[in-house]
């Protein structure tokens, strides 16, 4: 499960901006997930849940927002979800598109 890997990691950079800012704990931690990250959002707040534990985190919550993958068809300027499993292939005019726009991030966005 690779989303302990990432919760700590998560945990580590929220805990080192707290410190930075003078907070010596933090309430919540808000995180966008793209589609096509290959995280599985409640995984990661199940590992979030064990990371947290004995640090500045102890007790606050993951807010994760969760970023649908979109793909842009440059012949006919169609911004388009593509799914899960993903599907890039213009619905408009029937042709596959190669500009994924949005869907693979994975950053945080504010820490409380």
């Amino acid at each position: 499960m690779h989303e302990l890997s990432i919760a700590t990691a998560i945990v580590e950079q929220a805990d080192e901006r707290a410190r930075a800012d003078g907070a010596d704990r933090v309430s919540a931690v808000t995180v966008r997930v793209g589609e096509l990250s290959g995280v599985v959002p409640d995984a990661l707040d199940f590992a979030f849940e064990m990371a947290r534990d004995g640090t500045a985190l102890a007790g606050a919550r993951l807010v994760v927002e969760q970023v649908t993958a979109r793909a842009w068809c440059g012949p006919c300027a169609e911004e388009f979800a593509v799914g899960m499993p993903p599907f890039f292939w213009c619905p408009r005019c029937d042709r596959p598109s190669t500009e994924l726009r949005c869907g693979r991030e994975l950053e945080i966005i504010a820490v409380e």
